[in-house]
């Protein structure tokens, strides 16, 4: 086949995947508004790791396991998106490592909510305005962060799933991060990181 042969076969597929994916998003929609009626919450970490593991399975190898797992992480997070707003607050400035986690495991359809401490992160899931939270557990540089865990002590907050980031810095070197989200009222954590504040 020629290039153009096989250009208008892609644009084919392309558009069944897109039809493929409306559908799938109006089966999204329905499931979020049964939730609503069930007062449950869209954000479900044990279906998501279900849908990576029969996405991987059905895999013919041509696209990487990490490849598939980026492309289903994207269309997860529009699809979440369709079942309500999802508010986000995160240790840090915009860009810091828990913004990255954040982003990695809500998609960019989630709303985010810098906050100036990991108290504040708490706080805005404990008050509501955020459904999660994103917190550093661990890092490189101070070991486990002990403020955090007493957080999970003081307040009605508990993990629900976790995820894994790699933090990449000038130095080239590339840590593996944790983090942990917590349901309902949900922070997130992030284990060796190597940034001097901490973050």
């Amino acid at each position: 086949m020629r290039i153009e042969e096989l250009r208008g076969r892609i644009d084919e597929l392309d558009r069944q995947i897109v039809a493929l994916l409306d559908e799938r998003a109006e089966c999204a929609l329905a499931i979020g508004k049964a939730k609503s009626r069930h007062d449950l919450a869209t954000f479900d970490p044990a279906r998501e790791a279900e849908v990576h593991r029969s996405v991987r399975a059905a895999s013919r190898g041509l696209l990487g396991p990490e490849a598939l797992v980026a492309i289903y992480r994207e269309i997860l997070a529009g699809c979440r998106a369709l079942q309500g707003p999802l508010t986000v607050a995160y240790w840090g400035p915009p860009a810091s490592n828990t913004h990255v986690a954040a982003r990695q495991r809500f998609g960019p359809e989630a709303a985010y909510l810098a906050t100036p401490t990991v108290a504040d992160v708490f706080a805005e899931v404990e008050r509501e305005r955020a459904e999660f939270g994103v917190v550093p557990v661990e890092n490189s540089t101070e070991g486990v962060v002990t403020w955090t865990l007493d957080h999970f002590l003081q307040t009605p907050v508990s993990i629900c799933s976790e995820v894994y980031v790699q933090i990449h810095h000038p130095t080239d070197v590339i840590v593996g991060a944790v983090i942990g989200v917590l349901v309902g009222k949900a922070i997130v954590v992030l284990w060796p990181v190597p940034d001097p504040r901490g973050r």
